[in-house]
This record gives C-alpha cells, structure tokens and sequence, in this order.
C-alpha cells in the first residue's frame, strides 16, 4: 500500500522531520490489538472460588422454600435389584449442565417406611443433591444394621444406580429419623469419608461418639418422649470431639415425629448443613454461625463456630 511506502516530508526549510511514521503507528496499534486479542483467548477464565457450589447465592427464603431452583426426577428402586438394603427412591436434579452432585442417602425410623421421610427428597434434590430415600432390609432393623443399609445404598447409588454419572463419589452424606438417626451415627463412625450426618430425633443405645470424624448435625425434639433429647441427641452432640465440626439443634415443643411430616426448620439446617459440608459452599455459612438463637421453633441451639472444615 502506498502509505507504507511513502517518504516522510518537510514543508520547509528549518522544520525538523518527524520521526514518528503514521503507517509504523498504526501497525503498532494493529499488532497490539492483535495481541490483546490472542492473549484474551489464551487465557484460561479465573476459576469458581469453589467449583461445587450448586444453585443461586441463597437467602433465608430460599433455604425455607419448599422447593429449591432444580427441576427434579424421581426413579424407584426395587428391593429385589438390590443386596444390603431394602430398596427405595432416588430424587434427583433433572439437568446434568450444573455438574456432578452430591448425593444423601435419608434412612427411616423403627417400624416406618420410606414414605415417612419422603418429603425431604425432592426438597433437597431441588436444591442441588441426588437423594436416596431407602427402605430397611425390615422395618425392626436396629440403628447398627441401619447404618450397614446407609453405606450399602450408597455404594448402590454411586456404582450401580442409573444416576451414578450424575454423582461426586467423593461428596456423600447420611441423614436418618429415629432409629434411623441412630443409623446415621453409626455410618459417621465406620465411614470417615463421609462428608456430613445428620441424625433427626435420633435413638441409639451408644451414647458415646467420640471416635465420629464426620461434621454432625443432631436434631433433636424438646417433647420426644421416645427418645428424650437429655438420653439421647445431647449425649450424642456432646460426646462427639470438641475439634469437630457440629451443632444440634432443639425443636421447640415438638415431638419425636416432627420429621415425618414437612418441617421448615429441619429442612433449612439440614439443607446448610449439607451444603456447607457436602459442597464445601460457604455461602451458606451465614445460616450457622453465629451460631442461631432461640425463637418460636428453636428451644435450644449449640455448636463450633466458625467451622473449619
């Protein structure tokens, strides 16, 4: 082109020729928007702080909602495809483009069903896990056995469910009611790798959890009579190590059934809990420490703080 090669001229005597030349300016403003170009693409995009955060920045009306933002699947597991456990029901986020989830496998109390615990699987499946709520081998099942059939559905869900690709392997938690919260215990005990407990009014003849290396939340009913809270969740909550990661929480005036049915407060500190621990997402720190006071549905509340896990 003929700007490139055109000579510099002096519109008279005495004037000094320029040494900045307009085609070398504007190939030097070329090559560096070139540039600027090239390196934007060849940088990588910075990473999420945490790569498994799940869902919307949450707020106290997103954690009491009823449902989260995930559309949600359901598949049913027949006790006759499976060995350890009696079956169940899997809840889980219908897209797959979040990513992989963590998954929670809830375990019934003594003489109770899946049914009984249904409600919390599509409320936090909605919220970003896969949930497995599971039928006991028999209905009489003893916390120790419960615990067995805990690991064993999670074994199932993680390596054999249709929904395995969908699951983190490494980001597994256990919530269980009744004799099933005891179960939950005993899972937190025999598998260090879990992630999270959280036994609901749970009953368990061991009071002494000391060895539990597993960030427990114990919910317990300021009214149970069945397993009353001063023989059962505070023993639990206060033998488990002051280095760990804990909390219980009392519901004010209810009874050992309050988790059979929907329930908000168990619904919301569960949800933290689980998300705090199984997704390492502290955005939800906020709804644990400081720690909550009492109100009209909290009677008692402990735990450490700030969490370190």
């Amino acid at each position: 082109m003929s700007v490139l090669t055109s000579p510099p001229t002096s519109s008279g005597p005495g004037e000094k020729i320029s040494r900045r030349r307009p085609w070398r300016v504007k190939a030097a403003g070329v090559i560096a928007a070139a540039l600027a170009v090239t390196t934007a693409v060849a940088s990588p995009a910075p990473a999420a702080d945490n790569p498994y955060e799940r869902g919307p920045d949450p707020t106290t009306a997103s954690i009491e909602a009823s449902r989260g933002s995930f559309a949600t699947s359901t598949t049913t597991v027949s006790r006759l495809a499976v060995s350890g456990f009696g079956g169940g029901t899997i809840y889980y986020p219908t897209s797959t483009t979040a990513g992989t989830f963590g998954a929670i496998s809830i375990a019934p109390g003594f003489t109770a069903t899946q049914s009984s615990i249904a409600w919390l699987g599509p409320r936090l499946a909605s919220q970003g896990f896969v949930v497995f709520t599971i039928d006991t081998l028999t209905t009489s099942d003893q916390p120790d056995s419960r615990g067995r059939q805990l690991l064993a559905s999670l074994d199932y869900l993680t390596q054999q469910s249709s929904v395995r690709s969908r699951i983190d392997s490494s980001r597994l938690g256990v919530v269980g009611h009744s004799m099933g919260g005891g179960g939950t215990l005993e899972a937190a005990r025999s598998r260090p790798s879990l992630q999270a407990a959280v036994p609901l009014t749970g009953w368990n003849l061991t009071k002494n959890w000391s060895t539990v290396s597993v960030p427990t939340l114990v919910v317990g009913a300021e009214a149970d009579t069945i397993a009353p809270v001063a023989t059962h969740s505070i023993p639990f909550y206060t033998s488990l190590p002051s280095t760990l990661d804990k909390a219980y929480l009392e519901l004010r005036g209810a009874s050992h059934f309050a988790p059979n049915t929907s329930n908000t407060t168990i619904a919301k500190y569960t949800l933290s809990w689980l998300k705090r621990f199984i997704d390492n997402d502290t955005r939800y720190e906020q709804f644990l420490c400081p720690i909550p006071g009492t109100s009209l549905s909290i009677s008692d509340y402990r735990g450490t703080c700030p969490h370190h896990g």
